[in-house]
């Protein structure tokens, strides 16, 4: 049966296009369309219903030493109040999904605890994962069900929470988390996200999941602040341009980090699952390395064949898109190394027609808080 956020009935009001995602019945875009909730996420903030995504509590003595074992960075390292993105592998070293961890400070009844945050598609796989792995005294909860999920992105998003939460966020560092009240709700803030733009994630008590949403909307409104609800195209859009990826596209069980350009979340340093996998298929070489592309003459989508300046089938397109920032048609692709360098010309195969399409320096928009002041 198909599931819904406790937001649905304010999503129907709002006008909202729905399809099923992971699962549930989520909101895709809203009236004024999902190019325009892309460019008012990239000029001013956008709010995000993602309480289709899990959250899971690990604790116990030696529950980082642990989970350190079961995700591939580096975890043991991180303050309390830290996050850190990290990939759960399988033994071939292919991604089982990706994840944000982050640190929390011990309190009286959890020793070591640490908050896990899961993909929708992925939350049952990852508990079962985690709990066939960590035995007593590590405890796994997933509170999922209690928890409600939302993010706040964009250039006035930290402004607006400033605001909301009564506290300097703007001087909390980008990947930590801090705690706070929201309209009398006790919300955890991390400032994290996934579209490219700063801002935060704000967890909290399911049963306040209309109070705390409405709220923003209302406080931004009165604060002159432009603000909208905003989609899951229009998320899917202002991932792919930052160059972050989605799973069952860019990473899968089927594909490993090193494959996906992710190596830099990878500590090799350290032992963790899927590691001798990895060390293996560095040695013996990548057949086939994640590239950005851009197309002219057609839409390039999940599944379309690349192809070489020969017309011979090299690869496939895992996602493709229209960005409305770059104004590019666009698609990631998964090709042979030789491929893979930028400038190489190449053809993506639309409906049977070759359309031009050249390897182009990733990201196409490079989030504001990499940027050099």
């Amino acid at each position: 049966m198909m599931k819904t956020t406790l937001l649905h009935s304010w999503h129907e009001a709002a006008g909202a296009r729905f399809a099923p995602f992971a699962g549930f019945d989520m909101p895709i875009q809203y009236p004024t369309g999902a190019i325009e909730e892309h460019k008012l996420t990239r000029r001013s903030v956008g709010l995000f219903d993602i309480d289709h995504m899990g959250q899971v509590m690990i604790w116990g003595p030696g529950a980082g030493e642990a989970l350190s074992r079961l995700v591939s960075n580096r975890i043991l390292d991180m303050k309390g109040g830290e996050a850190r993105y990290a990939l759960l592998l399988n033994d071939a070293g292919g991604v089982i999904d990706d994840l944000f961890i982050y640190r929390l400070a011990p309190t009286n009844t959890m020793t070591d605890p640490w908050f896990v945050v899961v993909n929708a598609s992925n939350r049952e796989t990852d508990v079962a994962h985690f709990k066939a792995h960590l035995a007593l005294p590590v405890h796994v909860q997933d509170i999922s069900d209690e928890t409600y999920m939302i993010a706040v992105q964009g250039p006035r998003a930290v402004e607006l929470i400033d605001h909301i939460s009564g506290i300097a966020f703007s001087a909390t560092a980008r990947f930590t988390m801090t705690e706070a009240f929201i309209h009398g709700v006790p919300c955890r803030i991390g400032r994290t996200g996934y579209t490219g733009e700063d801002g935060a994630e704000l967890f909290y008590p399911a049963e306040k999941a209309r109070q705390i949403w409405e709220y923003i909307l209302t406080t931004a409104k009165e604060l002159g602040i432009e603000a909208g609800p905003i989609g899951l195209a229009a998320r899917d859009s202002l991932r792919f341009e930052a160059g972050m990826p989605l799973h069952g596209h860019e990473i899968s069980p089927s594909i490993t980090p090193l494959e996906a350009l992710l190596s830099w979340a990878c500590d090799f340093e350290k032992d963790f699952i899927g590691k001798a996998a990895l060390l293996d298929l560095k040695s013996r070489g990548l057949s086939r390395k994640l590239v950005t592309i851009n197309v002219k003459g057609g839409v390039p989508r999940e599944g379309y064949p690349v192809l070489d300046q020969e017309g011979r089938e090299i690869g496939n397109c895992v996602a493709g898109m229209y960005c409305p920032t770059t104004e590019t048609y666009s698609a990631n692709a998964f090709v042979p190394p030789a491929f893979a360098k930028v400038g190489t010309e190449l053809a993506v195969s639309i409906r049977g027609s070759a359309k031009p399409a050249v390897v182009v320096q990733r990201p196409l928009y490079v989030p504001t808080y990499r940027r050099t002041k």
